[in-house]
């Protein structure tokens, strides 16, 4: 058995998760050995859990578009980890999904980053990968972060998420079309051709 198996079945085990896993739901992450980038979202949304594919939706397609990335490039160059703030569906709020669960991030993350050795950069989409990692307060915008971006490298770059939803948010703020997106492009192209 690898070390991530036994990191699975460790998860699998922890009575935090019984509810899924009395259900025959196993956590949703990837982590390649031969990783280069790890991307830190929220959650898995329903769909991803139900297929078993994450980033498997309108989201995953603009996410991939962003990073200059297809498809297989994506799921089967061994280049990309997912490592969410949680590694299930936590539900459905008021708007949107529930927030991932507190602490499961800290007892999960850096033994699966632990054995990543060739990860060179953290894209953390949304709030609450970037308060965890960045150590912000709760007080920090994240459109603050997201446009000062360069002084989270070369170890993070932080990304709003690439829901459709937040068409309106990109269209008030052309930089992030402008410049990040680009800046995100080249850096990850310079990464995975290495």
């Amino acid at each position: 058995m690898t070390a991530i198996e036994e990191i699975t079945k460790a998860i699998m085990a922890d009575s935090q998760n019984k509810v899924f896993t009395e259900k025959g739901i196993e956590p949703l992450f990837a982590a390649p050995k031969t990783a280069r980038i790890n991307i830190v979202g929220q959650a898995p949304g329903i769909k991803a859990q139900e297929s078993r594919l994450y980033w498997n939706d309108k989201s995953g397609e603009r996410l991939r578009d962003w990073m200059g990335v297809d498809y297989d490039t994506f799921y089967h160059s061994g280049y990309f980890a997912v490592i969410p703030m949680d590694f299930y569906y936590p539900g459905k709020g008021k708007s949107g999904d529930l927030p991932p669960r507190k602490g499961f991030a800290q007892k999960w993350h850096q033994p699966i980053l632990d054995l990543l050795p060739d990860v060179q950069l953290t894209v953390l989409i949304g709030n609450y990968a970037q308060k965890y990692y960045l150590h912000q307060k709760s007080s920090v915008k994240l459109t603050d972060t997201v446009e000062h971006y360069k002084d989270y490298l070369p170890e993070f770059f932080p990304l709003v998420h690439p829901s459709p939803r937040n068409q309106i948010w990109m269209s008030k703020h052309p930089w992030f079309e402008e410049q990040v997106l680009p800046d995100l492009k080249n850096l990850v192209e310079k990464i995975i051709k290495k």
